[in-house]
């Protein structure tokens, strides 16, 4: 018995995953599983956690901050920003609570800087306006 190839894309890593037996996933109707043979599809799946299932019995899981997962002739290609991969499901979620705690304290700080900027320019251009009446 032969299994597929899941192809793993992130922007700063790719992976190539052999003799899987199956995928179970999760897009915006529920959860859903691949097995080699399945037609052509593809979604995009919701943040969370994926699981693969090798031919050897072995599992894995992969914590995806939303991708796409196309899959064609036995190949299942993910595509996502980031992506963590695991055997251990507590080790693989903590790691995964531990970077969006991060990544949310980096947008909360990027966010406040955007609106320090916003209140700049504001008051940038309400002295500008107020500088044009003056001269008129």
């Amino acid at each position: 018995m032969t299994g597929f190839l899941v192809k793993l894309q992130g922007a700063t890593q790719s992976e190539r995953l052999e003799q899987v037996a199956s995928f179970v996933g999760e897009d915006a109707s529920g959860s859903f599983g691949l097995m080699r043979g399945h037609a052509r599809f593809v979604t995009s799946l919701v943040f969370g956690m994926a699981r693969v299932r090798y031919l050897d019995g072995r599992r894995e899981y992969l914590a995806l901050p939303e991708a796409v997962a196309y899959f064609e002739g036995d190949v299942l290609t993910l595509s996502s920003r980031r992506y963590l991969r695991d055997a251990d499901y507590s080790r693989i979620s903590r790691r995964l609570r531990d970077e969006l705690l991060q990544e949310e304290t980096q947008l909360v700080e990027i966010k406040h800087s955007l609106e320090q900027m916003e209140r700049a320019m504001l008051v940038r251009l309400w002295r500008l306006g107020r500088d044009q009446e003056a001269i008129t």
